[in-house]
């Protein structure tokens, strides 16, 4: 990857024990080196880039002043922890990352004893590292405990639900709050950095020490002369930095802190560690740092595809058809300037649901929440109740974090909230912290909840109208990641049955049964057996909850072999529910096989890499309905799919 590339220092290291050997003057010019590394390996692969230029510095300084592995350091998420993958031993795997079979976009334990804490969802780091420093109080050990956080994950309540319990618990641990998304001029910063260094160097600490153990010995007195200074030193520190709030919840605040000098971050890192209780240290970076393209346009650049390294810019595409996303947020900006009652809430994910749309186009009707999904939908179920109909639009996988207040704030009171789960199925490079596999069967469980999954962009933009359209409780569309196959589409709405399905292709041979994306792959793989002499119905079941009885009844009486097709774990999903059906409704002869994600987490790659991995792709699909048949699709069939 980099091998016409000479870094000096960066080639001497190969886990964080390398790194130590160093000076600290070294660290510099390291760091220069590991931001070009870093630059060119993402712009080779893609990948997210923004968040980790602006944390080469603090990656550095927390392993050259703590003793990885022995002490722990806990990531939230694994956008800015590139760098920590360079310092750990990964540096030459860095061209494969989030490449099918490579290293993982994500912090990942299986990977490196390094990621003490797997994470891709925000906001766990500091809960683990409590969990962490607790355990090794019990165990009698003594090694440092380090959550690193970023600001927007301080966004999500579980954050601040762990800070509360880190005051009450009082560990020794670190909370670094990694900030770059503060505006602070140049001035405060050169205060920041010389009360910092004030109140973190040995000669205060001891002279603070010392006053308060001699206050101590006054008595009544001793207490009020405390009390005294104590409101000093607060009140100093209240003006000149932000901490009040995390000293109210049992931190000792230190910062904010330039987290681009790293020698300092270094000097910091060391004094703390010696401290006791729970430390919060405040350093403020530059998403994008060092990098012009990225500095310009933080967003932009935070998750990227291959780039130019000179420009930013990555090669134009050829024209496809529209993201489902981008479909769904056209529609969905159509619907609210006809209907005054519809809002549009997303959390923390304006771009990658398509609401930053939304958002310049009817401002007041659009409303970001942050990483707070909890939040996200009883705040829907109070507009709910009001009479408003909010559109809930979140990640099938960020979604799971709400599941109690999907069932008991907007389902037990039958609230009219329609649920936009974006990214169902396999989402791809992300991989399985971030895959939509177990969406359908954490809704399907709950009472009166509506599903839908649609196979098109026409049947996605009728399904957002049907569902608005809804009045008897809570109702969710399932779409996948990734381009519409480019059907033309009608201008106008039309709202679909509730629970009816419909039936695209006719065989004798056996039924295949799908929904959502994998309808057109079940269409592709009926082409194939018709090649080897297999004839299959192919049905858009459309709704997986309520399922179309009349038409399943059909299907028993007329097929022995019938396949569900879905892109959602095989347990519990649309399958099961058939399955379900099948077992109450006591068809007799019928042999019912459900496809679909196995009962295990599946790594990350291209989604046609992933789908191909465990045939859900249209020859998988192929090959297991021949399979039921008790036929074998020929090596020419295989060989032309």
């Amino acid at each position: 990857m980099t091998d016409h590339v000479h870094f000096p220092l960066l080639d001497r290291i190969d886990d964080p024990t390398d790194l130590r050997k160093l000076e600290q003057n070294d660290l510099r010019p390291l760091c220069a080196e590991i931001r070009e590394f870093l630059i060119d390996a993402v712009s080779r692969t893609g990948g997210h880039l923004g968040a980790g230029l602006g944390t080469v510095e603090l990656a550095v300084a927390l392993h050259y002043a703590f003793r990885t592995p022995e002490d722990r350091i806990i990531w939230d998420v694994g956008h800015q922890a590139y760098p920590h993958k360079i310092l750990t031993g990964r540096k030459d795997r860095m061209h494969t990352i989030r490449q099918f079979g490579g290293l993982s976009g994500f912090l990942k334990r299986k990977e490196s004893q390094y990621d003490v804490f797997g994470a891709g969802h925000a906001t766990t780091s500091i809960s683990a590292a409590l969990g962490v420093a607790a355990a090794r109080d019990f165990q009698g050990e003594d090694y440092k405990v380090v959550a690193v956080i970023g600001d927007g994950s301080m966004t999500g309540g579980m954050a601040y639900e762990a800070m509360n319990n880190c005051g009450l618990l009082k560990k020794n641990m670190i909370v670094v709050l990694n900030d770059n998304n503060m505006s602070i001029s140049q001035n405060v910063w050169a205060l920041s950095n010389y009360f910092n260094e004030l109140i973190a160097s040995p000669t205060y600490n001891r002279f603070r020490a010392n006053v308060w153990d001699l206050a101590g010995k006054f008595d009544e007195l001793g207490d009020r002369f405390r009390s005294i200074a104590s409101r000093l030193e607060g009140g100093i520190k209240s003006v000149v930095t932000p901490g009040m709030l995390f000293e109210a919840l049992g931190f000792r605040y230190f910062g904010p802190i330039n987290g681009h000098n790293v020698i300092s971050l270094v000097k910091i890192f060391q004094e703390v560690q010696s401290w006791n209780g729970p430390i919060l240290v405040h350093v403020v970076t530059q998403k994008g740092k060092g990098y012009a393209p990225a500095e310009s346009d933080g967003m932009n650049l935070h998750g990227v595809t291959p780039f130019d390294k000179i420009t930013g810019k990555s090669p134009k595409k050829a024209e496809t058809a529209k993201s489902y996303t981008a479909i769904f947020a056209d529609a969905l900006i159509e619907i609210i300037k006809q209907r005054e009652n519809v809002v549009g809430i997303t959390a923390a994910m304006a771009s990658g649901t398509g609401l930053d749309k939304l958002q310049q186009e009817v401002p007041d009707k659009y409303f970001d929440v942050g990483i707070a999904e909890q939040h996200a939908v009883t705040f829907a179920a109070g507009m709910a109740v009001e009479g408003y109909i909010p559109v809930a639009a979140i990640y099938s996988t960020f979604l799971q974090r709400a599941f109690d207040q999907i069932i008991h704030d907007v389902a037990t009171q039958g609230l009219h909230v329609v649920f936009a789960i974006d990214r169902g199925g396999l989402v791809g490079a992300d991989g399985p912290t971030h895959h939509g596999a177990y969406d359908l069967g954490y809704l399907r469980m709950i009472p009166g909840m509506v599903i839908m999954a649609p196979s098109d962009e026409q049947e996605l933009r009728d399904m957002l109208h049907t569902a608005v359209e809804y009045r008897k409780g809570p109702i969710a569309l399932r779409y996948p990641r990734g381009n519409a196959i480019g059907v033309p589409m009608r201008k106008e709405f039309q709202e679909i049955e509730i629970g009816k399905g419909i039936s695209l292709r006719d065989g004798e041979d056996i039924a295949i049964l799908a929904v959502g994306n994998m309808v057109q792959n079940a269409l592709k793989a009926a082409v194939l057996l018709a090649n080897s002499g297999i004839q299959a119905t192919v049905v858009n079941m459309r709704f997986v909850k309520p399922l179309d009885m009349e038409l399943l009844d059909t299907i028993f009486a007329q097929f022995r072999q019938v396949l569900t097709v879905e892109d959602n774990s095989v347990r519990g999903g649309f399958g099961s529910g058939v399955a379900e059906y099948l077992a109450a409704s006591r068809a007799p002869g019928v042999t019912l096989q459900i496809h679909g994600i196995p009962d295990e987490f599946i790594d990350h790659g291209t989604q046609e890499e992933l789908h191909r991995s465990i045939n859900l792709d249209p020859l998988g699909i192929a090959r297991t309905a021949a399979a039921m048949c008790g036929v074998e699709l020929t090596a020419s069939m295989e060989k032309s799919a």
